[in-house]
């Protein structure tokens, strides 16, 4: 393997909406153990070659903690987490990785990946990205390009041309996602690839197509990284200036119009687990062909994938279901009709429900709460507060709050009184009281919280003071 440093740049975007109930938008895929029992970020780190960089993780308000979170629990360094202020497709966030990147080595190599992707075979992924780096070096854009396993509707496909020196093939032509058919030709022609969305190339490369082909996402991106600003761990381009920016793929905007693209092909267990039915394919199977996961009893089933979070589930004669369980919602799909998840999510955005963006265990930068029961006037959660962290300085115009502290210690604050509260003490706050909640312990703590009065949203908190960054100007 080449010797040269590779700067990973790890695309923690998308809302996995196919894969609800387990994926919402505010915990899509890229951050669940679908697999195995690390999330699929954690997989993606974890399969990074040994002669990578601190990566560059690129991702939205609501996920930074996550991202974060689950890095530290691989005990690896955090790198930088760049926040884009709203989602504007791969062009400008990469661009926004590359002048970042130049920054600190002008011959800095970029390897784009997807936090969502499963790869199963590590050392064919280790050897491909060895022989892309030759490409890289000489000035290619190298894509990855998936050889096909069979006719594939749901992926875009590259159609290989002129096969170079180097392992690669000049790209002839990316098409859309195929009917039926075309992808059936696809397929039985050898000529075509399913289209990854990974890349290989030289950030200056990069840079310098862009500037030939989009100079408006270059300039809007070049204004955003030119007033940054340092939150924490994280990095904020400049909100103002990258909203201008076209939302614009790295193919639409730079692969398809280059002379310098090429394509590698891939084999190497490749799925981007868009869908139930592709969960399935990619996960350990029974003797009867089901993935079953959690709880579950599965008499006379077959080809099934079955996943309960919550309670027991039992079948009996059925073939060809998808069944999942979560805390506060169901799901029963025929297999073939999965692609179909997206449209209920849809439904439920339209009816404004939160199952479309909150499971009912929600994790917040200092722990997680639970909503175990909720009525017209009141709401009933488990929270856990982390070693050393605290929730932050606030108040509330429509509810007061009691605390019963379960096990660990809480150091609890009211106003201008503060007070240590252990196993079965509590305390209670007013409405309109300016209170903080605190883990001073080594252990976490866990504690009931009731709140009652005449609105019950998150949004009816007023913060003065968080270490984790969330006071509003």
């Amino acid at each position: 393997m080449s010797q040269l440093t590779i700067s990973p740049v790890i695309m923690c975007g998308g809302s996995g909406t196919r894969l609800w109930p387990l994926s919402r938008a505010l915990f899509p895929k890229q951050f669940l153990p679908l697999v195995n029992d690390t999330s699929m970020l954690q997989d993606t780190l974890k399969r990074l070659p040994n002669n990578c960089s601190d990566p560059v993780f690129i991702c939205n308000e609501e996920h930074r903690f996550l991202v974060a979170e689950q890095v530290r629990q691989l005990s690896l360094s955090q790198g930088t987490i760049l926040l884009e202020p709203e989602g504007r497709n791969t062009a400008p966030a990469v661009a926004l990785a590359a002048l970042n990147a130049l920054k600190k080595d002008e011959d800095a190599i970029l390897l784009v990946l997807a936090a969502d992707h499963v790869i199963k075979n590590t050392e064919a992924f280790h050897q491909v990205v060895s022989q892309a780096s030759v490409a890289a070096e000489e000035g290619k854009l190298v894509t990855f390009g998936i050889v096909p396993t069979h006719a594939e509707t749901g992926y875009g496909y590259i159609k290989k041309g002129e096969q170079q020196k180097d392992s690669t093939f000049k790209v002839a032509q990316f098409v859309e996602k195929p009917d039926e058919a075309t992808a059936i030709s696809y397929l039985a022609s050898g000529e075509f690839l399913w289209n990854s969305g990974m890349f290989l190339f030289k950030a200056s490369r990069y840079i310098e197509e862009l500037a030939k082909y989009r100079p408006d996402i270059l300039e809007q991106c070049q204004q955003a990284m030119t007033d940054v600003e340092y939150d924490l761990d994280f990095l904020r381009p400049n909100k103002t200036a990258f909203l201008a920016c076209a939302n614009e793929s790295i193919d639409y905007a730079v692969m398809e119009k280059t002379d310098a693209a090429v394509v590698i092909p891939l084999d190497a267990g490749w799925s981007d687990v868009g869908s139930y039915s592709a969960l399935w394919e990619v996960c350990e199977k029974n003797e009867d062909k089901n993935v079953l996961k959690g709880d579950v009893i599965a008499h006379q089933t077959t080809n099934s994938y079955i996943h309960s979070q919550n309670k027991l589930i039992t079948t009996i004669g059925v073939d060809n279901l998808v069944i999942i369980d979560t805390p506060d919602a169901v799901l029963v799909a025929n297999k073939d009709k999965v692609q179909e998840v997206k449209q209920i999510v849809e439904q439920l955005k339209k009816e404004q429900r939160t199952e479309a963006v909150l499971h009912r265990e929600v994790y917040r930068p200092w722990g997680k709460y639970d909503s175990v029961d909720s009525g017209e006037r009141f709401q009933v959660k488990r929270i856990t507060v982390k070693p050393g962290a605290k929730l932050s300085v606030q108040m509330h115009h429509h509810r007061a709050e009691h605390w019963i502290v379960v096990s660990g210690t809480a150091k609890v604050t009211i106003d201008d009184k503060s007070v240590l509260l252990s196993e079965n003490q509590s305390a209670y706050i007013p409405i309109g009281a300016v209170h903080a909640l605190e883990n001073p312990g080594k252990l976490p703590l866990e504690m009931i919280e009731v709140q009652s009065g005449s609105y019950l949203g998150e949004d009816d908190i007023i913060r003065f003071e968080d270490r984790y960054g969330r006071v509003e100007s």
